[in-house]
C-alpha cells in the first residue's frame, strides 16, 4: 500500500493525529474516537498498517497501534525536498516578476518623457 494512497483519507489522517498525541492505543480505543463502526475503523487500520504508517502489537487480547517512526521520517525527508523544490520556483518567479516590474517602469518612464 503507498503511504499517499493512505494519507488520502481523512479518516486516517485524524487515526494518525490520535496516536501522534497518544502515543499508543488500544483499537477499542482507537474505534470510541469516530462516529463510524468499528469493523470501518479496522479498515482503515489495516490500510495504515499496510502502508507502514502505524506498527500493530498484540498484548493479550488487545491490539495496540502507535506510529511507525521510520516511515514518518521518510514522509518528512519527502515533504521537505518538495518544500525545498517549491521554495526555489518561488524565489525564481519572484526574481522574474521584479525584473518585469522594473521594465515596465521604466518603459512607462521613457513612455512619459516621449509626451513632454
Amino acid at each position: 500500500m503507498d503511504m499517499f494512497v493512505a494519507l488520502a483519507d481523512p479518516t486516517r489522517r485524524a487515526i494518525l493525529e490520535l496516536l501522534a498525541s497518544s502515543g499508543e492505543l488500544s483499537a477499542t480505543a482507537i474505534y470510541e474516537h469516530f462516529p463510524v463502526s468499528p469493523q470501518a475503523i479496522s479498515q482503515h487500520l489495516k490500510v495504515l498498517r499496510e502502508a507502514h504508517l502505524v506498527e500493530m502489537e498484540k498484548r493479550a487480547q488487545k491490539h495496540m497501534y502507535r506510529l511507525n517512526p521510520q516511515t514518518l521520517s521518510q514522509f518528512e525527508t519527502w515533504l521537505q525536498h518538495t518544500r525545498q523544490r517549491w521554495s526555489e520556483r518561488f524565489e525564481v518567479l519572484d526574481s522574474t516578476l521584479e525584473t518585469e516590474k522594473k521594465k515596465q517602469a521604466t518603459k512607462r518612464k521613457k513612455d512619459g518623457e516621449e509626451l513632454l
